[in-house]
Parts: structure tokens; C-alpha cells; sequence
């Protein structure tokens, strides 16, 4: 959320210049190295990828790539490895294989330090056989699709269980601590591929994480993302990180870019840019059952059903801020969560699921955790560790509380497996 938790002092929450395909069909110089990946150096992303296990991720896929002799077989190291990388970090937030480091395993940064590792070498490599823009481009775009577990979602066959589709968002604001978790993408890892009880059977959760990248989302790597899953989905929810000590379900999401830098230091102003313009609506609100969220003890932080939002009024000129929710005609300036990327995708998901005429029938919206604060001492990112117990403890009872969350949300859903397809 950026507008309001910016402007209160904390963190908000929740894309990668430069995905979209280029035109170009000749080779040329390798592009320089993005924002995001020049700080890989830096000692913190060197001491998250030692103290994981995952420092060695980058050098084995530069290996594999080198012994490309053309491009199809550059595309199959590409696919191959970076699902291993998602599903090696799925494994070590769920407890499988070896801990490679003393970081506790609820950690989402090493996914994200490893994946730019790789995206680096992709952006580099000048292999002999030549590699034009488009290309390497269509490389960059199956590494993050892969390593995003945005074409690994798979669910059982047959009925009888509920199905539930959840995203994360990578780190973000790391010029201002590079320290950084977000624990939307941690709850991502943590519940891929795990099953909830409800009190009509079971529901499979499966999830994805997003970059903090303005121009993927006008890339429509949210609605490609989701398409194939939201027709066959019984329940579906964006998440993000939010206020401090508090979730938040946000009501309304607004049509609306407020232009804070994202993780490449890229902004973006104006109305979110989506297909089919003309038929954009200001306004999209959530299907997710809120009452039943606020109501239900889910863990140690209080949880919000968040109605507010900032608009233009119909015929006005000014801004104003609305605590009950937008009013008609009015053009959006703020939705609940904001004018930043986490507000972009709950709206972008909620359109979706409009357009394929699931308004009525498919639950779905965004839920904002509370802001994932380091302990007392370690405050600040010149002088601070990279993590400590207080730190761990919050990141492990959000996670937790994200899982009651959808639990909660899971048995309001009336029988498994509705929707097939």
C-alpha cells in the first residue's frame, strides 16, 4: 500500500524493467545490469545468500548456461532451473532438504537475492552462437515466471477439494533498508502445495509471488499470471504488507498509480493502465467474506475490515479522502490499500475476475499483514543485523496468521471443488 502508509511513516506495501519483448531481432550488447540487481553486491544480499545456502545458486546457473550451444538449450536451463529455484525455496520455508545456513527457514529473501543472481547472468551472458534482444528478453521473462511459481500451480484431480490461489509480493523500499522481508512473500512460500482443514473437507492452497516492478504490471503479468487459474479456483486472495500491527481486508481497490518508486526506482503516475480502457471501471471491491475474517480470532494482530479510500468526487476537482468507501461517479485516487502496487494488483485481480463474469460467484480480494518489524535495538539498517529473534518471531506469526486467515475465508466457501475446469 504506498499513499497512506507513506504518508503515516511506515512501510507500505507492495515490477522489472524492461520484460515486454522488444522488436529488435539482431544481437547486440548485453544490457546493463537493472537497479534491483546492482545491489546484489552490497554485503547484505551477500551475507542473506551465504547464511541460506543459496550463494550458489547464480554460479551453478551461470555454469549450466555456458554449456548452451544454442538457444533452445539455453531455454530448457533457463525453465529448468529456475523452477528448482522456487521449489527449493518452497522446500526450505516448509522444512524438506538441508537448511544450508543458519537463517531461520521462514525467510523469503534468498529466493529473491538468488533469482536476481540469476537474472544478472542472463543479462550479461554473450554466448557464442549470438543472442539477440528478443530473445534474451524471452529468457529474463521464463526466469521470473519460473522462479515465481506462476506456472507451477497445480491442483488435485477430481472433487472434493477446495481450491485456493494466494500471491506475495517480493521486498521492497530497499533503499531505505535493504535488510528487508516482506512477509507476503514468506506466507507464499510457507503455504504452496499445503492443505486446510474446513468443516466440509479439505482446501489445497496454492500460491505465486509478484515483483515490486511498475512496468511488469503494465506488462499484464498479473492477469496472464492468473487467468488460467481463476476460472477453476473456489477462492482466491492477493496479499501484501501493510500497516504496522495490524491486518487489514482491504473493501475497494481504485484505478489509480500514485507514482512511488518501486524496486528498480521507477515511478508511475496516472490511471492504471489495464486492457480495454474504455470499459475500465474507477472502482472494483472484494468478494472475500470480510465480516467472517474481522470476526474470527486468527492470531495476535487485530485484523480490519478497511472501507477507506480517496477520491475525486463527480464534478469536483480536489481529492478528498472517504472513510465509508468511494461515492458514484467518482474517479480514484487511493483505493484501501493505497496507490501503489499492492492496491494494483488486488484491483488488476478483482477486474479479472469480473471480466470472466465471476463477481457473483468466485470470492476474492486483498488482505494487507502488518508491517514485519525488526526487534528492539536493531533498527537501524546502518548498524542493524539482518535478522534477530523478535524479526523471526513476527515474520512466523504473520505467516501463521495469513494461514488462519484463509482458513477462515476457506469455510465460507458453501462445498469443495465448485469450479472445474
Amino acid at each position: 500500500m504506498i499513499s497512506q502508509s507513506v504518508r503515516l511513516g511506515v512501510l507500505g506495501l507492495t515490477l522489472l524493467a524492461g520484460l515486454a519483448v522488444p522488436q529488435t531481432a539482431t544481437a547486440g550488447p548485453a544490457p546493463t545490469t537493472t537497479v534491483e540487481e546492482q545491489r546484489l553486491d552490497g554485503a547484505v544480499p551477500q551475507e542473506i545468500l551465504r547464511r541460506s545456502g543459496f550463494a550458489s545458486v547464480a554460479p551453478e546457473f551461470a555454469r549450466a548456461l555456458a554449456r548452451s550451444r544454442s538457444y533452445a538449450q539455453a531455454a530448457r536451463v533457463v525453465t529448468r532451473q529456475g523452477s528448482r529455484l522456487w521449489q527449493r525455496a518452497v522446500d526450505r520455508a516448509q522444512g524438506r532438504g538441508p537448511l544450508g545456513g543458519d537463517l531461520s527457514r521462514d525467510d523469503d529473501r534468498p529466493l529473491y537475492w538468488a533469482r536476481l543472481a540469476m537474472t544478472r547472468e542472463v543479462r550479461s551472458w554473450e554466448p557464442r552462437f549470438g543472442l539477440s534482444d528478443g530473445r534474451r528478453a524471452r529468457l529474463l521473462s521464463e526466469l521470473e515466471t519460473t522462479s515465481r511459481g506462476q506456472d507451477s500451480v497445480r491442483y488435485p484431480h477430481g472433487g472434493g477439494v477446495k481450491r485456493i490461489l494466494l500471491t506475495g509480493f517480493d521486498p521492497f523500499t530497499l533503499d531505505r533498508d535493504i535488510r528487508i522481508s516482506n512477509p507476503s512473500g514468506a506466507g507464499a512460500l510457507a503455504l504452496d502445495g499445503t492443505t486446510v482443514r474446513t468443516a466440509d473437507g479439505p482446501a489445497r492452497i496454492e500460491t505465486m509471488v509478484f515483483p515490486v516492478r511498475w512496468q511488469d504490471f503494465a506488462d499484464m503479468t498479473v492477469e496472464r499470471s492468473l487467468r488460467p487459474y481463476l476460472p477453476k479456483v473456489d477462492l482466491f486472495t492477493t496479499v501484501s504488507q501493510g500497516r504496522v500491527g495490524r491486518f487489514d481486508v482491504e473493501r475497494t481497490n481504485g484505478a489509480w498509480r500514485g507514482g512511488f518508486p518501486d524496486n528498480n526506482n521507477v515511478s508511475s503516475t496516472g490511471t492504471v493502465p489495464v486492457a480495454q480502457p474504455a470499459t475500465q471501471p474507477q472502482w472494483t471491491s472484494t468478494t472475500l467474506p470480510y465480516r467472517a475474517i474481522v470476526a474470527a480470532d486468527t492470531g495476535r494482530f487485530p485484523v480490519y475490515d478497511h472501507t477507506e479510500v480517496t477520491e475525486i468526487p463527480a464534478g469536483g476537482t480536489t481529492a478528498v479522502v472517504r472513510a465509508d468507501g468511494p461515492t458514484p461517479g467518482s474517479t480514484a485516487r487511493a483505493g484501501g490499500g493505497g496507490d501503489y502496487l499492492s492496491n494494483e494488483i488486488a484491483y488488476r485481480a478483482t477486474l479479472l475476475r469480473d471480466r470472466l463474469g465471476l463477481h457473483g460467484t468466485l470470492p476474492g480480494g486483498h488482505v494487507h499483514t502488518p508491517v514485519l518489524q525488526f526487534g528492539a535495538g536493531n533498527t537501524d539498517p546502518a548498524t542493524g543485523t539482518v535478522t534477530d529473534p523478535e524479526f523471526v518471531r513476527n515474520r512466523v506469526d504473520i505467516i501463521a496468521q495469513v494461514r488462519a486467515i484463509v482458513t477462515v475465508a476457506a469455510n465460507s466457501v458453501s462445498g469443495p471443488g465448485l469450479r472445474r475446469g
